[in-house]
């Protein structure tokens, strides 16, 4: 499959959710990237602020730097990137700590939804309306 010249940066340090949600991106046409810690993840936005049309970021990560702080920087580089969330447990915390217009998705999903998730932002810029 050719691929949209479309690259997103993932931010995972679980290494299984990683390789799915990369793939996943993969089979959906995009350019995935990976990082596995927060720090990984700024020092690759800021080497190339334009590179990464969206993030996909967990919340809990290793090293520093948690999720949220990772999307707000990404925006700060970029206010243009779109930034979908991945949490098992800080999903509360989405409305207080994400930037506006992300989307956040609840572990497990779907390797479907993530794409689903990343298109929709970069087609619109708004994330889907909540059920």
């Amino acid at each position: 499959m050719q691929g949209t010249g479309v690259t997103i940066l993932v931010v995972e340090d679980e290494q299984l959710i990683r390789d799915m949600v990369a793939d996943a991106l993969s089979d959906g046409g995009f350019e995935a990237e990976v990082a596995v810690s927060g720090e990984d993840a700024v020092s690759l936005l800021q080497g190339n602020q334009t590179k990464y049309r969206a993030l996909v970021t967990d919340i809990n990560l290793f090293g520093k730097l948690d999720g949220w702080q990772v999307g707000h920087r990404a925006r700060e580089l970029n206010p243009d990137i779109s930034v979908i969330y991945m949490t098992g447990a800080a999903a509360d915390q989405w409305p207080a700590h994400g930037v506006p217009n992300s989307i956040l998705l609840t572990k497990p999903f779907a390797p479907a939804q993530i794409v689903t998730a990343v298109a929709q932002l970069l087609n619109t810029g708004t994330p889907p309306a909540q059920s």
